[in-house]
């Protein structure tokens, strides 16, 4: 019987060069299949700090423990130079992020995990149409999990993509072990979802809107990184691996991340996936004007725009420039400040071993649709918005 995800699963083959993919229904449940199926519980990631708080409880989920690596404050990608070799010998795997699209250096990781005999598990949530090396994000690693709520901007699905073809079977066996069944009542909330929206926008009822998106579960951060809650994860932890501990952490935003997806659901996702293309170069064009300002994150030189799925603009003084684009009716891409090591702790994370780069790009990052380049610059030049400057980081920029 050919699966219900067949055509999904042979979109993003093709566009990843053959490589085997599974669909699940989202990129932190993809992700806690990896790691679940690739470490060995009580094992150390190597991750960024700069990175979604749901990443940090799955990895908690699947029985490991974070290890924050330094990051370039250029782009927020992980610095491999920086990050000392006894580190590296205590690792078990290495996660990447490719924040908001950016490539972490997967080629530099890869010879890394060859060396250790580790594996390598790309979080290409950000980053499906990205490349490095001259390959897409999420050809280096033994698995890599991708989003279909971001570019697409279908809410809901994603894959995990597999460099052993053979792992096909025993890893859908898994995926459908833990898929709870979908319910007629969450296929009619997401089906209603585009439409419930867009009226609201247009009545520019800004709190009506944001209450009804928390009331389907899809938003529930009241600031920017979600409470802790230390004692209750300190209780979740002696029963790692597992889902259902963490499941108040890692549902947040994202409620239906382990259903089994409806008909309609699935329908939606093929018809925003079809249409990739077209969004993916309207991301670059946009990544080219917004990278190319005073605000833009400095690169290499002479490579071309990745179609990011948010341009963290480095600015000064974050706060108002998110107000300075509030007033222009610009929303502001998620910030994930402070870092993850900040954030938590050493009870629950080791420390990063150069952290000061990492909590200044927190701190300045910006991140916005590039899709709304042109809008984003004229309200940030009009604000009177200051580039905040690399050189005051540790050491400067390299």
């Amino acid at each position: 019987m050919v699966s219900a995800y067949a055509e999904l699963e042979g979109r993003m083959r093709d566009r990843l060069g053959g490589r085997e993919c599974l669909y699940v229904p989202s990129c932190r449940f993809g992700l806690y299949l990896a790691l679940r199926h690739w470490c060995e519980p009580g094992g150390r990631v190597l991750m960024s700090p700069v990175n979604d708080d749901v990443i940090f409880f799955v990895v908690l989920a699947a029985g490991l423990r974070p290890v924050q690596a330094p990051l370039d404050p250029r782009d927020g990608s992980i610095d491999t130079a920086a990050v000392p070799e006894s580190v590296w010998r205590g690792l078990s795997a290495v996660l990447t992020t490719n924040l908001y699209g950016n490539p972490d250096p997967a080629p530099e990781l890869r010879a890394h995990c060859d060396r250790l005999g580790i594996p390598l598990i790309e979080d290409a949530a950000h980053a499906i149409g990205s490349t490095v090396g001259g390959r897409p994000v999420g050809t280096y690693g033994e698995a890599s999990v991708f989003s279909l709520s971001k570019h697409t901007a279908a809410k809901t699905g994603g894959f995990l993509a597999l460099a052993d073809p053979e792992l096909r079977e025993e890893l859908t066996a898994a995926r459908d072990e833990l898929l709870h069944p979908g319910r007629a009542v969450d296929e009619l909330a997401y089906l209603a979802r585009p439409y419930v929206e867009a009226a609201l926008r247009g009545t520019r009822l800004v709190r009506p809107a944001r209450a009804a998106v928390r009331l389907l579960g899809l938003e529930e951060r009241e600031e920017i990184r979600m409470p802790l809650r230390a004692d209750e994860l300190r209780r979740a932890l002696p029963a790692a691996p597992a889902l259902a501990p963490f499941h108040s952490w890692i549902r947040v935003d994202m409620h239906a991340y382990r259903l089994r997806p409806g008909p309609g659901r699935l329908r939606r996702t093929t018809r925003r996936l079809a249409r990739l293309d077209g969004v993916l170069a309207a991301h670059r064009a946009g990544t080219a004007r917004l990278l190319a300002s005073e605000y833009g994150t400095p690169g290499a030189t002479g490579e071309p725009a990745q179609p990011l799925f948010r341009v963290p603009l480095l600015v000064e003084d974050r706060d108002a420039a998110i107000a300075a684009l509030a007033r222009h009716r610009i929303t502001t891409g998620y910030v994930y400040d402070p870092p993850l090591d900040s954030y938590a702790g050493e009870a629950f994370t080791d420390l990063s071993p150069a952290p000061e780069a990492a909590a200044r790009f927190a701190r300045h990052a910006l991140p916005v649709d590039p899709r709304r380049a042109d809008e984003v610059l004229g309200a940030l030049r009009a604000a009177g918005a200051r580039p905040a400057s690399l050189s005051e980081a540790p050491g400067g920029a390299r």
